[in-house]
């Protein structure tokens, strides 16, 4: 019954529920039990209370000895004991023990508890009432090693029960067990055939109160001697101050009335209970009950509690042990993690990959990877708009740890809709912000839990007041727990923290990764810049340089425009290298050829080249591309290419290390004098094979030339083609026939010089007419008015794009050439119908190929 059901009483009453028991003030009765005698000392030694029955066991009159000293009913040999052990205490629940001490007053033997409650110190006398000198703790070591041989958690409960039950004599001891909403479940129960058997059973968590819990975990063993006893007053019951003893930590304190009603209820004449502690929390306890009256000895209590430490001990043992095989599983699943994710896969989809791992380590139904506002699931989950909803709850949880529940709908209502898919929720976030999660989800298991009696006990007044009345039947009582999953339990908690910390530990580097990647990346974009401003100043000088050149040394028009056409198309292709990012390994010789191939058209004489040739993958080629560029305008500038009679040698060549040495010599150019500063172009050609490739670098400033040596490592170097393969190719090129252009063809170009010159090179390949149009409108109109041959279209038209053009030719069977300053892309691969991709700038050559192409690809 919860607290809003509570009964409503007659006026003058209160309403009643079970919290009513959790505020019962039980540890400031005011009684002991008969079996002992008490006194509360102050700090000087004088008796402030003492229990009515201190004259049976010590033959003093409880009301006369308060106010007395306390070796008023001690002797000094026992004062001096009590004074030298109580110094001994430390720490706010400590308890000293004294066994056979001699009390002459009524020439018994004794044994004393001590604890300090508040300004009192605390004294308990029990007549002792075994042998002196009987061995306790030898007894209990063969029952703990039994224990330790056990290996499950159910044989281990087992073996505990019939060990406790051998060492106290109790008709039953049961082993019990707090749940995580404070019921109680009996795992263990060893008995004699009269008593009621309850293994199996859970008790509700009203049943042993809330403050009954707290004692539990402070005072270790709670022995009550006989139900029928409800004790002896401590006299006085108030101090001189107005407060009652404070007896949490006494041995003999009384009991409950409710608590006493209870066990007589079930049938139990005596009680003993023994707490099972584990991480310094209340884990459960040993229930013990007896059928008739039953006093154990404090030294014997002793050995008992010593017997749960050290329970309590193979416990925390066992779930080391499942803690330790959970570390071992995890740190499976991160070696298969790492490979996965070493092998280039993101972690997204590596984490698909070994859910069937995650499965062995933490059993589920179905798993959820929520990462970057992605959603993926598997197996029994909420639907993705479920998940969503799912995850601004899971936001308001800490981020700092795994969020675990058996039963989602009742922290989270919109759960009851999918709770026969997910019921249980272990949420594990592998990053802050934004918060991304794996989420394994348990199904709904319809429980069928027995309860020792009906756990919604009614409520009415009974003898002891406003107070719950302890039902009076333990008969079973069967209830289906629904929109529940399986508890998920310790040792997946700790898995679960173990796999939160493993993806923290990957997220955590793939961030780093991606950080270190993003900082070289805007490095590297800030030596493009740069790059990009020197060589287009340099492109600008190298034009006004070619003009002029190629003016002074031709004496025609049309000479002038094919020697400075053919320079520009060669500039352009060895620039067109450096843009392209997705092409087979190249030849280094030809790199260099076309390189030198825009400042002279004396390549035979002008470049000699020793070795054989190589190619280098994409990476190398770019950074080689760069450094020869370089050295290439350096040499133009001031060095061998200056001259009419200059030279570059370039000697290829291994080393032992199979990487490749590239030598660049010159010969024949004016003095060399080093610079008086290292400008951006030396700093490309020192710098960019090291930082890029890994490999080396070094200038020579010789008199007779610049020398410049490289190496570069393996793994960039492959086994060019033999020289019968390579004229193979070129033949195949070569043998390429330059169909002629009949008929009209189209121009479709915004900017009006590009569209001459396009139109210049179509009527040089035979066309009859070509029309020029400007923009898509146009194009399409002159499409409605001429029956074309073949087309050229470029891409980007300003603010629009020559797609529809190319459709509608391709609708006509057309064919036409895209031209693009971008060159070949997906995006336009994927955009445009099939054609050929020419990038700007083009000539003659480039343009006639494209045509070539399109229309055999269109027959």
């Amino acid at each position: 019954m919860t607290q809003s059901e509570a009964t409503e009483f007659p006026s003058g009453q209160a309403a009643v529920d079970l919290t009513n028991c959790d505020r019962e003030p039980i540890h400031i009765l005011g009684r002991v039990q008969e079996f002992g005698a008490l006194v509360a000392v102050s700090s000087d030694g004088i008796i402030q209370h003492a229990s009515s029955n201190l004259q049976d066991a010590l033959g003093f009159p409880a009301d006369e000895v308060v106010g007395q000293p306390l070796g008023t009913i001690c002797p000094p040999p026992v004062m001096q004991k009590i004074f030298e052990r109580s110094r001994s205490l430390s720490g706010q629940d400590a308890v000293v023990r004294v066994f056979g001490v001699l009390m002459p007053s009524v020439a018994g033997l004794f044994d004393l508890s001590i604890h300090q409650s508040g300004r009192h110190l605390v004294v308990e006398f029990e007549r002792k009432r075994t042998s002196v000198g009987q061995d306790f703790l030898s007894e209990v070591y063969p029952y703990i090693n039994r224990i330790r041989l056990a290996e499950s958690f159910e044989a281990k409960t087992h073996e505990a029960a019939r060990a406790l039950r051998a060492l106290s004599g109790f008709d039953s001891v049961m082993v019990y067990q707090f749940q995580p909403d404070a019921s109680g479940k009996v795992v263990a129960q060893d008995r004699a055939a009269h008593m009621d058997d309850f293994k199996g059973l859970f008790f509700p968590a009203s049943d042993i109160p809330k403050q009954a819990r707290a004692l539990y975990a402070r005072s270790l063993l709670r022995l009550i001697a006989d139900v029928d006893h409800e004790g002896v007053d401590i006299v006085p019951q108030i101090s001189a101050e107005g407060q009652p003893l404070d007896l949490s930590l006494s041995v003999t304190r009384a009991v409950s009335p409710i608590h006493l009603e209870y066990l007589r209820n079930m049938g139990v004449r005596a009680s003993m209970s023994v707490s099972i502690m584990r991480n310094n929390e209340l884990w459960g306890l040993f229930a013990c009950h007896h059928a008739t009256p039953k006093y154990i000895d404090f030294e014997a209590r002793t050995a008992i509690e010593l017997f749960g430490h050290l329970f309590s001990y193979e416990l925390s043992h066992l779930e080391q042990q499942t803690r330790a095989t959970a570390e071992k599983d995890a740190a499976k699943l991160q070696t298969r993690l790492m490979s996965m994710m070493a092998q280039g896969e993101p972690l997204a989809k590596s984490l698909m990959y070994v859910s069937e791992d995650i499965q062995d380590v933490i059993p589920h139904d179905g798993m959820v990877l929520y990462s970057e506002g992605a959603y993926q699931g598997i197996g029994a989950v909420p639907t993705e708009d479920e998940f969503y909803a799912l995850t601004r709850f899971l936001n308001t949880a800490a981020a700092s740890g795994v969020y675990e529940t058996h039963c989602l709908s009742q922290h989270f209502i919109p759960a009851e809709a999918y709770a026969d898919r997910a019921a249980g929720c272990l949420a594990i976030p592998i990053s802050r912000r934004p918060r991304d999660y794996l989420v394994l989800f348990r199904k709904e298991q319809r429980t069928k839990v027995t309860w020792a009696g009906n756990p919604d006990k009614p409520v009415t007044p009974g003898p002891n007041g406003l107070r719950l009345t302890p039902r009076k039947s333990f008969e079973a009582w069967s209830q289906v727990i629904r929109g529940q999953s399986a508890p998920w339990g310790p040792a997946v908690s700790h898995a679960a923290e173990l796999l939160r910390a493993l993806l923290l530990e990957i997220f955590l580097k793939i961030t780093d990764q991606a950080n270190e990647e993003r900082k070289r990346a805007q490095e590297k974009q800030e030596l493009l810049i740069s790059e990009l401003n020197h060589r287009v100043r340099n492109i600008l000088n190298l034009m006004r340089g070619l003009i002029k050149q190629s003016k002074s040394a031709t004496a025609s028009v049309e000479d002038f425009s094919g020697r400075l056409d053919g320079r520009i198309h060669a500039l352009a292709r060895a620039h067109d290298q450096l843009t392209r990012d997705d092409w087979a390994p190249a030849s280094l010789q030809e790199l260099v050829r076309l390189e030198i191939a825009a400042y002279t058209e004396e390549k035979v004489d002008r470049l000699i080249i020793n070795g054989g040739d190589v190619l280098i993958s994409p990476k190398a080629y770019t950074s080689l591309a760069l450094v020869v560029h370089e050295l290439m305008t350096n040499s133009v500038k001031y060095g061998a290419l200056r001259e009419a009679s200059g030279r570059i040698v370039l000697t290829l060549g291994r080393d032992h290390t199979n990487a490749l040495t590239l030598s660049w010599s010159e010969r024949g150019g004016p003095a060399v004098v080093p610079p008086s500063r290292r400008g951006f172009g030396s700093t490309i050609i020192e710098r960019f094979v090291p930082f890029e490739l890994n490999g080396e670098a070094r200038l020579d400033y010789k008199v007779t030339g610049l020398e410049a040596h490289f190496v570069i490592p393996e793994a960039h170097v492959f086994v060019a083609p033999t020289r019968d393969e390579a004229a193979d190719i070129d033949n195949a090129q070569a043998g390429r026939p330059a169909d002629g252009v009949t008929g009209t063809a189209l121009v479709l170009e915004d900017t009006m010089i590009i569209a001459m010159d396009a139109a210049d090179i179509l009527t040089e390949l035979g066309a009859s007419d070509v029309k020029i149009a400007s923009n898509v409108q146009e194009a399409l109109n002159q499409i409605e008015k001429n029956t074309f041959s073949v087309a050229v279209l470029d891409v980007n038209l300003g603010n629009e794009q020559s797609l529809p053009v190319a459709i509608r030719l391709a609708e006509l069977g057309v064919p036409f050439i895209l031209s693009t300053g971008y060159g070949e892309r997906d995006d336009i691969r994927a955009s445009y119908p099939p054609c050929p991709i020419l990038r700007k700038p083009f000539s003659s050559e480039t343009l006639a190929e494209a045509v070539f192409e399109a229309i055999h690809s269109n027959r």
